[in-house]
């Protein structure tokens, strides 16, 4: 059963909208302002979104601004239910990326037409979409770039390091590629200061250093270990003959580097906007899956670490745990962080 939204602040509309759609076998949701709107459609994640323009606190081209700029409802399908006939209404409203206008009073056969045509076409959008990633995973599917790094890998030599070690720094000429096979290492950039921020944590099975290996450029981060570290060293002629001979490989790379941008654009949008509340919750859910120890969800790591990922003061991390361990979200025992409620972190992330 398709769900559909309805953002509208006069209750009579909203009703009768509401049982229309109800009788012509269509799951509702009702809000009665543009906030309450923008709650509930990210946090129901509706098929459609029926949305009057003129509201109070909100209006419907805010509601559409904010959704469009979130990841789970940007491609939501968007219609205006409005009294204005002017044409720069309509064109403001197109421009932000509506899909649809519905000019008040309306038939009830016009509403279920324009509903049926938008919720037919975003559904062929997406089946196309889900057949060309479809095709794209096939090609990929079995993972033949990774495993010839493997195979690469296995036959390089392995060293081992102990816990805080420096495996390359920031400015230096790259001679091999890291390939992780047990530890964690963290990646990071340090200012003129001398202070740290870690941009990334990797674990067993992944590899370091292939950006700057492919561009013969001096490493932009370091690295150093987070734990007792075996690394195998594939040597920078065998890797680069490997990358620009293999495509499987090549594709492989390619994605790792897009991966890469993705995150540091996330990081910049964090430091810029996020709490610090919602910096460590976003940083322990990140390390869940990063540093599990041998009990479930267990991390172990410095809180200055910690630190250097949120991007704040030790203090504030240490305080912030604090809240979170006495909100029943986490524990800590041993020095070890074990996270008690992830859907908690989740939220607050």
């Amino acid at each position: 059963m398709k769900k559909i939204l309805i953002i509208e602040d006069n209750d009579e509309v909203r009703e009768n909208l509401a049982e229309i759609l109800s009788l012509s076998g269509y799951q509702t949701i009702e809000a009665e302002d543009g906030t309450i709107g923008v709650e509930l459609a990210q946090l129901e994640e509706p098929n459609l979104i029926l949305c009057d323009v003129m509201m109070p606190k909100l209006d419907g081209y805010g509601v559409l601004k904010i959704l469009r700029e979130k990841a789970e409802t940007a491609d939501t399908p968007f219609v205006f239910l409005t009294a204005k006939t002017e044409k720069g209404d309509f064109r403001r409203g197109m421009n932000l990326g509506a899909d649809d206008y519905i000019q008040k009073p309306f038939f009830k056969d016009e509403l279920l037409r324009v509903i049926e045509v938008r919720l037919r076409k975003d559904e062929h959008i997406k089946n196309k979409f889900d057949k060309t990633e479809k095709i794209w995973i096939s090609f990929l599917n079995d993972n033949k770039g990774y495993e010839k790094l493997i195979e690469l890998a296995e036959n390089s030599p392995l060293k081992q390091f102990n816990k805080k070690r420096i495996l390359f720094e920031e400015g230096k000429n790259p001679r091999t590629l890291f390939f992780i096979k047990s530890g964690n290492v963290k990646i990071y950039k340090t200012n003129e200061f001398g202070k740290e921020f870690i941009l990334n944590v990797k674990k067993p099975g992944e590899i370091i250093g292939y950006s700057s290996l492919i561009k013969n450029k001096p490493y932009n981060f370091s690295g150093a270990t987070l734990s007792p570290v075996e690394v195998y060293e594939i040597e920078k002629e065998n890797f680069l003959k490997l990358f620009f001979s293999n495509n499987h490989t090549a594709l492989f790379i390619i994605k790792l580097m897009s991966q890469n941008i993705v995150l540091k654009e996330n990081q910049l949008l964090s430091l810029a906007y996020d709490s610090v509340r919602k910096r460590v919750a976003n940083s322990l859910l990140f390390l869940q899956d990063k540093l599990k120890q041998e009990e479930a969800s267990a991390i172990s790591i410095l809180r200055e670490d910690l630190a250097h990922i949120v991007g704040t003061a030790k203090e504030s991390v240490i305080r912030m745990l604090t809240e979170f361990k006495e909100d029943g979200y986490i524990d800590i025992k041993e020095g070890k962080i074990i996270i008690l409620n992830k859907e908690k972190l989740e939220r607050i992330a």
